[in-house]
């Protein structure tokens, strides 16, 4: 039996987040390194992010989440990881201005102390919460694309639920079939 994407163990998701964080990073380096020589420092960096950042998004989603990659989580991606391009470039500025380090090794310094926020910002995107509200009423269902409306098991508003021991279903004045059960309660008249 295969394990869902969402069974996966935080443990194991964080042990896959650092994998690709490594990976990200040798891309990042190797990407920064060959500019540094063509570029300034920062303009050869900001470039090396943005490559690095692409790779990130789709190695995460697959690898690390174990999601589909989405236009939307694709959009997004980028959008939340202007806190840690943030952080980075002022962690780089001050460790370059500041502190006098190498312009070579300052970014993975920076990159290192950003991972925190990193991984809480591509969780959020890649993996959002799961949304509450309310639940489809407990009974079989029909398997996805057999005329199943909305989960419920009623058969394109027939009224017919799936599987010979469902409950049975009634229509409201809508058309829309629910669940038998009592009655609606009605307010402001008599019965």
């Amino acid at each position: 039996m295969r394990a869902s994407p969402a069974s996966g163990r935080p443990g194991g998701r964080i042990v896959r987040f650092a994998a690709v964080g490594g990976v990200n990073t040798l891309t990042f380096s190797a990407c920064y390194l060959a500019l540094h020589h063509l570029l300034p420092y920062f303009a050869a960096y900001t470039a090396a992010f943005a490559v690095s950042m692409t790779g990130s998004f789709f190695l995460h989603t697959y690898v690390t989440y174990r999601t589909r990659p989405t236009w939307t989580k694709f959009l997004l991606f980028p959008l939340t990881q202007v806190t840690n391009y943030g952080v980075q470039s002022a962690g780089l500025v001050a460790l370059v201005g500041w502190c006098r380090m190498s312009t070579t090794v300052a970014p993975l310094v920076a990159a290192l102390c950003a991972l925190p926020f990193s991984y809480l910002l591509s969780r959020r995107i890649l993996r959002p919460p799961a949304r509450t509200g309310r639940s489809a009423p407990a009974g079989p269902t029909a398997p996805a694309g057999t005329g199943d409306r909305a989960g419920t098991g009623d058969r394109a508003g027939t009224g017919d639920r799936a599987g010979p021991s469902a409950p049975a279903c009634r229509t409201t004045p809508a058309g829309r079939s629910v669940q038998a059960g009592p009655p609606p309660a009605r307010s402001g008249g008599p019965a």
